[in-house]
């Protein structure tokens, strides 16, 4: 914890109420420097209206923002809040204008900072192509891969779930999903590892795809022979963008919204900004039955 000036310049000023701590953080914790981590985040503006917080700040102007894939702008990780710019495990934080999403009534922003994740899930989805009438399967029982549990069955689809603790287990069943059997024309890796990788492969149909939302912070090893036996299609996705007129962060609010379980099934603790040392023990403890742990400041 560290005293810092508070923010200014252009943009839109948000004062925070919540911000969740997601995997990456557990990462950069102590690798990055005079930069305020935070990219799940919801607040207050300074007219009183509560919204939920897209943290990037792309250019707009090159081609991948012109055509709505602005989480591949050329700024690359320079335009993340909470990543290279300061994000909001903080009082305040300034984003562009662009980056707000005000909340739907009855939305609290208290819960609305997995909006962020859910978007996430809500973008892999999308990019794989996803539909309802399809036999869905994730492997990891983490925040982004509950996350795409509800998205999912937010979008009319059965969903399996394949999860190491039983907590995560507990979860997916509350959010509807069922034990894993067969095979499926589409299976999410969520936790971002080389055996889940291999693990989705296996649980993927012929001709089928895999969407990747895990993150790899280190190289992994394809499951060459498996893939290309079966002519898997593999489909990383990173952040979330526009498809047309419609942000998949605008189509996260609706999810969450529209599901009020959501946030009593996947955020497990909530902790004072100045007790942060605590609760980045407590998420990174997942055998203790954590899911998404959330900063209030």
């Amino acid at each position: 914890m560290v005293e810092v000036p508070s923010p200014s310049g252009e943009g839109v000023r948000v004062r925070v109420v919540s911000a969740g701590i997601c995997g990456s953080d557990l990462h950069l914790l102590g690798s990055i420097e005079g930069i305020t981590l935070g990219h799940e985040v919801a607040g207050i503006t300074e007219d009183g209206t509560p919204v939920a917080v897209e943290p990037l700040s792309p250019c707009q102007h090159c081609e991948f923002c012109e055509r709505g894939d602005y989480n591949l702008c050329i700024s690359g990780a320079a335009m993340i809040h909470g990543i290279a710019r300061d994000g909001g495990m903080a009082d305040e934080l300034i984003i562009p204008k662009q980056a707000v999403v005000p909340l739907p009534a009855g939305l609290d922003p208290r819960d609305a900072c997995l909006v962020e994740p859910i978007a996430v899930a809500v973008h892999g989805l999308r990019r794989a192509g996803f539909n309802g009438g399809e036999r869905v399967a994730v492997v990891g029982g983490g925040n982004i891969g509950l996350c795409a549990v509800a998205a999912v069955r937010a979008g009319g689809g059965k969903v399996a779930l394949v999860a190491r603790h039983d907590s995560q287990r507990e979860a997916g069943e509350r959010l509807g999903a069922v034990e894993a059997e067969g095979q499926y024309d589409l299976v999410v890796e969520a936790a971002g590892s080389e055996s889940a990788l291999a693990e989705a492969v296996q649980w993927s149909k012929p001709g089928g795809r895999v969407s990747i939302m895990g993150s790899y912070w280190t190289p992994v090893m394809l499951p060459g022979i498996a893939a290309s036996m079966k002519e898997v299609d593999l489909v990383p996705a990173s952040l979330y963008g526009r498809a047309g007129a419609v942000r998949d962060i605008e189509v996260a609010t609706s999810v969450l919204a529209a599901n009020p379980e959501i946030p009593d099934v996947l955020i497990t603790h909530r902790f004072p900004l100045e007790a942060a040392a605590d609760a980045f023990g407590t998420a990174a403890d997942r055998s203790a039955g954590t899911i998404k742990v959330v900063l209030e400041p």
